[in-house]
């Protein structure tokens, strides 16, 4: 399912505004945090690109003007990917992109007891991981 599907929001989201699914991911992650800023660490943790790839994913941000980089001035070793009101913007201007093709791709072909079913097993499947963490 992700091989079939997440190209497909890819390419909407690229075509349409000109952002990849890992950046719309990076700019919702860092949105919905405190702050509106994230560790690279925080960010590997929580956004869908691999830990290995989040700096160059963020870097790429930075050079399109939607995030900047700031010291952390608890710990030296690292820093905050902190959204900028441009990566602000342009999370704004893609998520009815976004939220249309996951309705179409995923919510249009289920009834509400599919999807409530869905919910629950993916609940235990995460609720597993974060215990294994």
């Amino acid at each position: 399912m992700h091989a079939a599907l997440v190209p497909r929001l890819d390419r909407e989201l690229q075509d349409a505004h000109g952002l990849p699914l890992t950046w719309y991911d990076v700019l919702l992650e860092l949105n919905s945090a405190p702050e509106r800023r994230l560790t690279m660490g925080q960010l590997g943790s929580v956004a869908a690109v691999s830990r290995t790839r989040v700096s160059r994913v963020v870097d790429e941000l930075i050079r399109a003007g939607l995030v900047t980089r700031e010291p952390n001035p608890d710990d030296g070793r690292s820093a905050f990917a902190a959204l900028t009101p441009a990566g602000r913007a342009a999370l704004r201007k893609a998520a009815p992109t976004y939220v249309a093709a996951v309705h179409r791709e995923f919510d249009d072909h289920l009834t509400e007891h599919e999807t409530e079913m869905l919910a629950g097993a993916l609940r235990k499947v995460l609720a597993a991981s974060a215990q294994r963490q």
